[in-house]
């Protein structure tokens, strides 16, 4: 009785999960703009979506945006981890805690915080409009830092340091140590927290909306002029479109994961 009813529970949480978002795609191929009754089945949204000039730009701006600003927040917060793993213990707790704090800050309050410093900062240096692609891209850096040193901290924490010791007493030097040893160890966490920052980046809106400005904009923060009013079907297919991009670079990321783990079973067991 009780497997039965965690299976049903399960099955549950899963049609809570996922129903939202297979009701998106089917009304992405409905042949009319009814949200309740599917009349047929059609690409003619996803036609229409790909010859709108404004949502694809307005598409390729966010993968723009979110690519890059993805790189260099994994570049740094890599960096900073192997720093923050070296320091002393209490030091260390004492970083990571207010590492932790930005992401259980309101995002509202970030976004805020971060226009209201943009603003002071383009006043000083008598920049009329400071806000654009720059504003952006340092935002979406700096909310991506933390998920960053977060996925790789725990590569570094289980790492064993005794191969490291080992390959430099064979005559490597630290970079080639960090190269053979240290880089292909806590590769998973960086590119958890690369597809982390990229996933949350492509999908901010909040900070997004305060510190975008006319020059460039995302589509999330553009999307919500869509949302005063009945929304088309166009949106739907674009909707459909970036759920398959993130569930694409979630599945690639599992079956890498996979195969690194047989690969290492094999080699420990050949060993």
């Amino acid at each position: 009785a009780v497997k039965v009813f965690g299976k049903i529970f399960t099955a549950i949480i899963f049609i809570l999960l996922y129903a939202p978002i297979f009701v998106l795609v089917a009304l992405s191929f409905n042949t009319s703009k009814s949200t309740v009754m599917i009349d047929g089945f059609t690409f003619q949204w996803y036609k229409e979506l790909f010859t709108n000039s404004n949502l694809m730009g307005l598409l390729l701006n966010t993968l723009i945006l979110a690519v890059a600003s993805s790189v260099v927040a994994t570049l740094l917060g890599t960096t900073a981890a192997l720093g923050i793993s070296k320091m002393k213990k209490r030091t260390r707790n004492l970083v990571m805690s207010v590492t932790n704090i930005p992401m259980s800050n309101p995002e509202i309050v970030t976004g805020v915080s971060l226009a209201l410093l943009f603003v002071f900062i383009g006043t000083w240096l008598k920049i009329d409009d400071v806000l654009g692609f720059g504003t952006l891209f340092i935002a979406h850096v700096t909310f991506n830092l933390p998920y960053v040193i977060l996925s790789v901290m725990p590569k570094l924490r289980s790492m064993d340091r005794t191969m490291i010791d080992a390959a430099l007493d064979l005559g490597c030097t630290p970079a080639q140590a960090f190269r053979k040893i240290t880089l292909p160890e806590i590769m998973p966490g960086v590119v958890s927290g690369f597809v982390m920052a990229f996933t949350l980046s492509l999908d901010d809106f909040v900070i997004s909306y305060f510190v975008s400005g006319s020059t460039f904009t995302t589509l999330p923060v553009e999307i919500y002029n869509y949302t005063k009013k009945p929304m088309s079907p166009t949106i739907y297919a674009l909707f459909t479109l970036m759920f398959l991009i993130i569930l694409i670079l979630l599945l690639v990321m599992n079956i890498a994961d996979i195969r690194r783990d047989k690969k290492k079973a094999a080699l420990y067991g050949r060993t």
